[in-house]
């Protein structure tokens, strides 16, 4: 008998916690931002040059700030390092400005030039409702980006990423 008056406590207190508990399933979250992707890029500076973008973002949780790259592939290649600062429009829209490196060489130029230089990248990132998939697109402007010639580089680029 005094077992059962300790069971009966017991079975209540769990019952009341159990009421209180949420009920919802755990759920693994995705990083907010955060993608890989790939598209085309036009260089509009020195001709008109087609090639294709892969890019990287890493978006930091806490704080408006981004951490990108680029890789333009064209008639030569080029890695574009960014840091940025976004804004969201909506909660599926960001704006941003970049601030980084063009990293560039050889003789042939890529959509950004042929040399290492400054460059700056506004643009958009675009997360598609209940869904892992973005769309971006931005420009990135390199200064003085041209080795034989004194000059800046413009392409402008765009995609599908995937987010993780």
């Amino acid at each position: 008998m005094k077992y059962l008056k300790y069971l009966a406590f017991i079975v209540l207190v769990s019952s009341g916690l159990i009421v209180t508990l949420p009920l919802k399933p755990a759920e693994a979250q995705v990083a907010y931002g955060s993608y890989v992707g790939v598209g085309p890029a036009v260089g509009i500076s020195d001709g008109a040059q087609i090639g294709g973008v892969l890019a990287v973002r890493y978006k930091l949780l806490e704080k408006p700030v981004s951490f990108r790259a680029q890789a333009l592939v064209g008639e030569s290649t080029a890695v574009v390092p960014m840091v940025s600062y976004d804004v969201p429009l909506n909660w599926q829209t960001d704006a941003y400005l970049g601030a980084g490196l063009v990293l560039a060489g050889g003789d042939t130029p890529s959509p950004v030039g042929n040399k290492i230089s400054f460059a700056l990248q506004p643009g958009v990132d675009y997360m598609v409702p209940n869904s892992n998939t973005v769309i971006f697109g931005n420009a990135i402007i390199a200064f003085d980006a041209y080795r034989d010639k004194s000059g800046t580089a413009v392409s402008v680029q765009g995609g599908v990423g995937l987010r993780f």
